[in-house]
């Protein structure tokens, strides 16, 4: 095991207990996916992005309620938009539903969202994302931290000119994914710049963008001086890589363990997101789950075919009978439903994520 990656840090008055956090990605990092990353070594978990103009409004379809679970702490929020009024308005809400942490997202670079203003256009907008930063922190008693790219065009260092004002603004924590926006998620994030936003605030820097190991982890922490990693897309449907980066152990699951983690992954998800709503959001992670070889390319078809989350799990179970113990034992460290705080009808956003 790595001391590093083991070790606890602060953000604020939050500590959080590993150095690998588990990215905020819409249509993804639900309540379940979420829960399952703490119990791998996750140190903090991200909510989805939340539209600040569906909650002032309470006009967006309600795609689910935002759940807080007892075993999700340290938990952040993400939330998105480019009014400070109702970013302030937001944060107080989702500081209410139970989070630890306001995250606000400056570096989405789908159009749905920079079209508005929110997002990575805040990268060329210095003025507004500082009045947004200040109005947020003014409004909760939370830390409130910053997720950016490292500009819009490629080659830009707009992210080491706004970095410090957020910083002058009340940001506790800044989270640096260099790539630009034009970008998405191609080419190479470039970690120097990370390294120099490291020199020039004195709060904590989570280096994000091809952490796909705990080599890769390790070599970030220490080229850039980062206080902590951020992993997403690795992530998805493989809580194992979350434990590898973290503690560096290489050992694969067995058939039954992937089984039963699915399992768990789907029920926990049929029961927050309502089975009609559940059935086709699954539908994504089977390939995920089952994929690097574990079953069989036409096992995920079958999957994905039954109408129900009920006909996934009997599949699952028929598949890999030794999955039983595994999934008793799992479900019973869960905590009961009425652990949960619930905030009614906040929408949660369907865009993509930064």
């Amino acid at each position: 095991m790595h001391e590093t990656l083991r070790q606890s840090w602060w953000i604020g008055p939050v500590e959080v207990p590993t150095r690998l956090v588990l990215a905020p990605m819409a249509g993804v990092t639900v309540q379940a996916f979420r829960r399952q990353g703490r119990r791998f070594g996750a140190g903090l978990v991200c909510s989805e992005m939340v539209s600040c103009a569906g909650i002032e409004h309470r006009n967006e379809r309600t795609l689910g309620y935002l759940r807080v679970a007892r075993d999700e702490h340290p938990l952040a929020i993400q939330i998105f938009g480019a009014d400070p009024c109702a970013m302030a308005e937001a944060a107080r809400m989702v500081e209410a539903a139970g989070a630890d942490i306001v995250d606000m997202n400056f570096g989405c670079p789908v159009r749905k969202v920079t079209k508005t203003g929110a997002g990575a256009n805040l990268l060329e907008d210095a003025e507004l994302a500082t009045r947004i930063t200040e109005a947020v922190v003014s409004a909760v008693s939370v830390p409130v931290t910053v997720k950016m790219r490292r500009g819009v065009a490629d080659g830009s260092r707009a992210c080491l000119e706004l970095g410090p004002r957020l910083v002058a603004a009340g940001a506790a924590a800044l989270t640096l994914h260099p790539r630009s926006a034009r970008q998405m998620y191609t080419g190479q994030a470039d970690h120097s710049l990370t390294a120099e936003l490291v020199e020039l605030v004195d709060v904590p820097v989570i280096a994000s963008g091809d952490i796909v190991s705990h080599t890769r982890a390790e070599a970030v922490l220490t080229a850039t001086g980062a206080a902590a990693v951020m992993v997403g897309r690795g992530a998805q449907g493989n809580p194992w890589a979350v434990r590898e980066i973290v503690d560096g152990d290489p050992a694969q699951p067995s058939r039954e363990e992937v089984a039963a983690e699915l399992i768990v992954f789907v029920r926990e998800a049929a029961r927050e997101l309502g089975e009609q709503r559940a059935a086709g959001f699954l539908k994504k992670f089977y390939g995920w789950y089952l994929g690097h070889g574990r079953f069989p390319k036409p096992f995920k078809q079958e999957l994905v075919q039954l109408r129900t989350t009920d006909d996934v799990v009997t599949r699952l179970f028929a598949a890999a009978p030794g999955a039983a113990p595994i999934v008793e034992r799992l479900q019973l460290e869960l905590p009961e439903p009425e652990d949960e705080i619930l905030l009614d009808e906040l929408p949660i956003s369907i865009y993509g994520g930064g």
